[in-house]
């Protein structure tokens, strides 16, 4: 099963507890930044585009703690391109030695424009064969502060992308997913964004609106909840910076509280659980085609019968 059936059961009661409650506004994750430094300089990532001294902040165990506290989100969330070269081998040789030590692993996978979806498949396979606990996936969303604007999927992009790579599913592929928030990304189902339900903390404070956008900061999560515009946001709002997100912090939540908000959901969600391989011959033929970025060049890690090699369309 690729969700363990004790967090389904946290995630279960705790939605189930929310709507019995009649709240239309909760968390789902908790998505905690205690500090924007990191040892990579990824081309799709703008976190570490500040300053000096505001790489050099952090927060402290008890600032961390209280967020979670005051949240009350059941799940708090702390390579296949990093800008790095040897990164993916090293990323390998982590899992294996933490799987080695009991640990239980999950990846989380970012794809932009270029991702080839043969590659993407390969990948799964592999880690599969490591035995990982269960993958997440998602597309890249454009960072403004992003030092490479070139790569970023639109939607039209990505529901062809993600329909080539999830459609004809092998059956000991291992999503720790939504599937419905799966189908969503292959084009098959809509969500209108839920913005608040994976709130983020970090140095600032509460930030404003979603994980994505940077529209000021709020010093509780009430705060965050009650004062943030909510209807200036997601692709139904018209904002420009939201028309081509379908990242999962902005709908995986739409697709639990679907799940959730009706017998219908509920059965839905089971049969994408037990029916899973989507057959989709015509989705074999994209894998065929080649990859073809909207920019010429494209520098991303592709993986190629188990080893990362540098593609250039």
């Amino acid at each position: 099963m690729a969700v363990p059936i004790s967090q389904m059961w946290t995630v279960a009661t705790y939605v189930l507890k929310q709507k019995v409650k009649g709240r239309k506004q909760y968390p789902l994750v908790l998505m905690l930044e205690p500090l924007f430094r990191c040892n990579l300089a990824c081309a799709g990532c703008g976190k570490i585009q500040y300053p000096s001294h505001v790489l050099k902040a952090q927060l402290t165990p008890e600032e961390c703690f209280r967020a979670v506290e005051e949240c009350g989100a059941p799940t708090v969330a702390h390579d296949f391109s990093v800008c790095l070269e040897g990164g993916y081998e090293k990323a390998v040789e982590g899992i294996r030695e933490a799987l080695n030590r009991g640990f239980r692993v999950t990846t989380n996978t970012t794809l932009f424009d270029g991702a080839d979806p043969k590659s993407v498949r390969s990948f799964f396979d592999e880690m599969m064969e490591l035995g990982v606990e269960g993958m997440m996936l998602s597309p890249g969303y454009s960072y403004e502060k992003a030092p490479d604007q070139s790569h970023f999927l639109g939607r039209a992009r990505t529901r062809r992308l993600f329909r080539s790579i999830l459609s004809n599913r092998k059956a000991d592929w291992r999503f720790n997913m939504s599937p419905l928030f799966l189908e969503f990304l292959m084009g098959k189902r809509d969500y209108a964004c839920t913005p608040w339900g994976m709130p983020t903390f970090n140095i600032f404070g509460w930030q404003k609106p979603c994980y994505l956008l940077q529209d000021g900061y709020a010093d509780t999560f009430a705060e965050l909840l009650a004062t943030t515009e909510w209807e200036r946001y997601g692709t139904e709002s018209g904002n420009p910076k939201c028309a081509n997100c379908m990242v999962h912090s902005g709908y995986e939540a739409s697709a639990v509280n679907d799940t959730f908000g009706s017998l219908r959901g509920l059965w839905q969600t089971a049969r994408a659980t037990l029916f899973s391989s989507y057959t989709d011959p015509s989705a074999l033929d994209l894998l065929e085609e080649p990859v073809r970025p909207v920019h010429a060049f494209n520098p991303l890690v592709q993986i190629n019968d188990h080893a990362a090699e540098e593609t250039h369309v």
